[in-house]
């Protein structure tokens, strides 16, 4: 008989409940550490099915969880919200509802990748990151320039090589010209870095001719 589990996970444990032969009940509380994962993983069947909403960890479990078990479903939360107020009349989501959803076939699952799939987008969140935070210094810097009124760069990268150098020998106010330095440097150095590792990744990952 297959027992559908329910996992609300949390940062530090996951509760769990069980729905088994039509009746639920309470499954107790688990760590999420992979250890505790894994203790608890090896009292699975082969045919359970296990279902969790997406979190910041859920790829993580899931893909623990997949060669273990006979099915695992990772549910978009506001889709699995609405579903629940639809069918059992609440909008509180735990490991009661989760297990019931998955019983009924209910659950919307969203698509779990690859690990080389989840390392892409990181990268790809990351360079992101790096760029709104390089526009951000220099739109700083760049204000810096005007309140103190310094004329237009004459070069077009002002934090390239050139601009730096110019940067370095305009005239402000101390507290100013540290703010332009650090920043300066960081942006750049973070930005060759990433660039040099968003290539590589890119080598790698599209396809080839």
């Amino acid at each position: 008989m297959v027992r559908y589990i329910g996992m609300d996970v949390h940062r530090e444990f996951a509760q769990l409940a069980i729905v088994e032969d039509g009746l639920l009940r309470d499954a107790g509380r688990i760590g999420v550490t992979p250890g505790a994962l894994r203790l608890w993983a090896d009292t699975l069947l082969a045919d359970d099915q296990v279902a969790l909403e997406a979190t910041g960890n859920s790829d993580a479990i899931a893909n623990l969880l997949v060669p273990l078990v006979g099915r695992v479903v990772v549910s978009n939360p506001s889709k699995t919200r609405a579903i629940a107020e639809a069918k059992v009349k609440t909008d509180k989501v735990d490991s009661r509802i989760l297990a019931q959803l998955l019983a009924a076939d209910f659950l919307p699952p969203v698509w779990l990748p690859d690990e080389r799939t989840r390392a892409l987008r990181r990268q790809v969140m990351r360079r992101a990151h790096l760029v709104r935070q390089r526009t951000r210094i220099k739109n700083q810097v760049h204000a810096i320039l005007t309140r103190n009124l310094v004329p237009t760069p004459p070069v077009s990268d002002l934090f390239g090589r050139a601009g730096r150098h110019w940067l370095a020998k305009q005239q402000l106010p101390d507290d100013e010209r540290a703010t332009v330095a650090a920043p300066s440097r960081h942006c750049c150095g973070s930005w060759t870095s990433t660039a040099t590792s968003w290539r590589s990744w890119t080598r790698n990952s599209l396809p080839r001719p």
